[in-house]
């Protein structure tokens, strides 16, 4: 496609009250209804409208605000009323391909949409089954699917809609020659969503590459961290963190999510905080993917108390309820610290991020400050921690206020329907279209 260069950001509109008004056919809305999906996030309402008009679009907002419902109901629609269309979504990790599968078999599934998800870490052969059932939308992570490509087990020229979802971490994994591969394979005459919690250059890129004059979405500044997210910031001798951590675990008696820099730090916290008696599981890495998901599914059942999580992770747990996210290490990279923190205070819900920093660390936290646009609040250690010479007294700081800039947003609406009531499950004229068929 032609390089162009995207629309100007739309501003930012309170939300509607409702889903009703924004294009949804009424079959969806019955089901969106259903499932309890009643008030559209900012991101919702703002993106779903022109994505159901077949708009190219780039939506930019902080983690935790519905992207993924975003996407996932103008994608059913869509595919709805297009005979023999195909959807691809793309995403970073194994954990959101699971939490995409998740949401589109909720408001799908009733109407026969089939989906297959192609990850690393599960079976190849299971996967070429799915694919072998032509499926309406496939969920993969680059790595995987070029798999695929190379074996010719998938064909993606029935592609009409693609999502590129977390793009920006799948860049910083270094998935940009993988997803090139990709999508030089996908028709060019297609839909393409771009959704992401920042926007750096490659991202721009992208979006002039390969959409077709996009619409940016901006509901909050990149970088912007959860609005009801109270962040806090302790100063704290290496040796001392663990001792730090299981005092303010004393403290706050719900879900912790904990973040650490490595898979060694994971496993080694996970060990400590058992032989302390808290119940904790790891994710990261070098687990498998039936391990991640019991430790995913044991931390939003209440097993486990505590997850320790490596930034793989950042963007793959959807669970509501997490009191605290405590930062042990801090990120590699100031926009890890959004990502991470935006696991609390999800769908609009308080929350309190914690981050730990040594003290040859402060150029690290007056990056992340900048990012933020906040001076993170320093808190004193607890009595029995150990004082800190290094830390002199006027380094204590009270935080700033905060601003959100918020504007006035005029919000297409668009007209969309099931049109001829063609059923997700007929596969009439099909056989050899869409993603399936050994070539």
């Amino acid at each position: 496609m032609t390089s162009q260069p995207s629309q100007p950001i739309q501003p930012v509109q309170p939300a509607t009250k409702s889903f009703y008004g924004l294009g949804i056919a009424p079959k969806l809305l019955e089901i969106l209804t259903s499932k309890k999906f009643t008030i559209p996030t900012p991101i919702q309402e703002r993106c779903i409208p022109s994505a159901l008009e077949g708009k190219d679009l780039v939506g930019i907002a902080q983690t935790g605000t519905g992207k993924t419902l975003a996407f996932s109901i103008p994608l059913v629609q869509r595919l709805a009323s297009t005979p023999n269309a195909r959807g691809l979504i793309l995403v970073p990790t194994r954990e959101l391909a699971l939490q995409a599968d998740e949401t589109l078999k909720t408001i799908g599934g009733p109407l026969g949409m089939k989906t297959a998800v192609v990850i690393g870490g599960a079976s190849m052969y299971a996967q070429v089954q799915q694919l072998r059932r032509n499926p309406h939308v496939i969920i993969a992570t680059p790595g995987r699917l070029n798999d695929h490509l190379a074996s010719k087990s998938v064909n993606l020229a029935g592609v009409k809609i693609l999502v590129l979802d977390e793009a920006d971490r799948m860049l910083d994994m270094g998935f940009e020659p993988q997803i090139s591969k990709i999508l030089a394979l996908i028709p060019k005459e297609r839909q393409t969503l771009l959704f992401s919690a920042t926007m750096p250059d490659q991202i721009v890129k992208i979006a002039n590459k390969y959409m077709q004059l996009p619409l940016r979405v901006e509901v909050a500044r990149a970088g912007t961290a959860a609005e009801k997210v109270v962040q806090e910031l302790f100063f704290v001798a290496k040796p001392a963190k663990t001792q730090l951590l299981a005092s303010l675990l004393a403290q706050y008696r719900g879900t912790v999510l904990v973040f650490v820099r490595t898979k060694h730090g994971a496993h080694r916290l996970s060990r400590d905080l058992k032989a302390l008696n808290c119940s904790a599981a790891e994710i990261h890495g070098d687990r498998s993917l039936s391990q991640r998901k019991e430790a995913l599914e044991g931390f939003k059942t209440g097993r486990y108390r505590v997850l320790v999580a490596t930034d793989i992770a950042a963007r793959g747990i959807d669970v509501t309820g997490i009191e605290l996210v405590l930062n042990f290490d801090l990120p590699m990279n100031p926009e890890d610290y959004v990502h991470r923190i935006g696991r609390t205070g999800r769908a609009g819900m308080a929350g309190r991020a914690i981050s730990f920093a040594t003290p040859d660390q402060r150029n690290d936290v007056r990056d992340i400050e900048r990012l933020v646009r906040y001076a993170l609040p320093i808190s004193r250690l607890p009595m029995n921690m150990p004082v800190l010479p290094e830390l002199p007294k006027h380094t204590y700081i009270e935080p700033t206020p905060r601003q959100f800039h918020r504007r006035p947003s005029s919000g297409a609406q668009s007209s969309g329907g099931f049109g001829s009531q063609r059923r997700f499950g007929s596969n009439r004229g099909q056989s050899r279209g869409g993603f399936s068929g050994r070539r």
